[in-house]
C-alpha cells in the first residue's frame, strides 16, 4: 500500500537539478514522478523512480543528502471532479496532508495522487474504506 520515494535536499543554486537529473539518467534510473518545494536556502526534491534503494545510492555517491519516506499513491480517474473525491474522503476522514503532488498517467484515463499523511495508517484506512483504488510500491515503480 506505501510507495517508496526519495526526497533530496538541495541547495537553491543554479544546476543542482540538473545534477540530479545527469546522476539519475547516467544510472539508467527513470522518474516516475517528482515534486520540487523550496525555502530561502535549500529546496525539497521528492521522487518516485523506477529503482528507489539504486537512486539513493548514486546520489549520495554524487555528495547528495537523501532520504527515502513512503507516501501513499491513490489512482484517479483522469476527469473533472476527480480530485475533489478524494480530497472529501480526506476531509471527512479528519486527516492532516502534509504534501502531495500528482500526475497523469495517461490523458482522459488514469491519474495518480500521492500523498503523505501525519496518520498514513488512518488514511489507508479511510480510502480502503471508501472504495478508493491505493497502488502499491511495486505497481507505482513499474509504471
Amino acid at each position: 500500500m506505501k510507495v517508496k520515494q526519495i526526497a533530496i535536499f538541495l541547495e537553491n543554486k543554479s544546476g543542482r537539478l540538473a545534477d540530479i537529473s545527469h546522476t539519475l539518467a547516467a544510472n539508467a534510473i527513470n522518474i516516475r514522478a517528482l515534486s520540487l518545494a523550496d525555502t530561502a536556502d535549500f529546496g525539497i526534491l521528492r521522487l518516485v523512480v523506477s529503482e528507489t534503494e539504486k537512486a539513493q545510492q548514486v546520489l549520495k555517491s554524487a555528495g547528495f543528502t537523501v532520504g527515502i519516506t513512503e507516501v501513499l499513491a491513490v489512482e484517479v480517474p483522469d476527469k473533472p471532479g476527480a480530485l475533489d473525491l478524494v480530497l472529501q474522503v480526506v476531509s471527512k476522514a479528519g486527516l492532516n496532508v502534509e504534501y502531495m503532488y500528482a500526475f497523469t498517467r495517461k490523458s482522459g484515463e488514469t491519474g495518480m495522487l500521492l500523498f503523505r499523511f501525519d496518520d498514513q495508517e488512518r488514511a489507508i484506512k479511510a480510502f480502503q474504506d471508501a472504495g478508493c483504488k491505493l497502488l502499491s510500491d511495486e505497481e507505482v515503480h513499474a509504471l
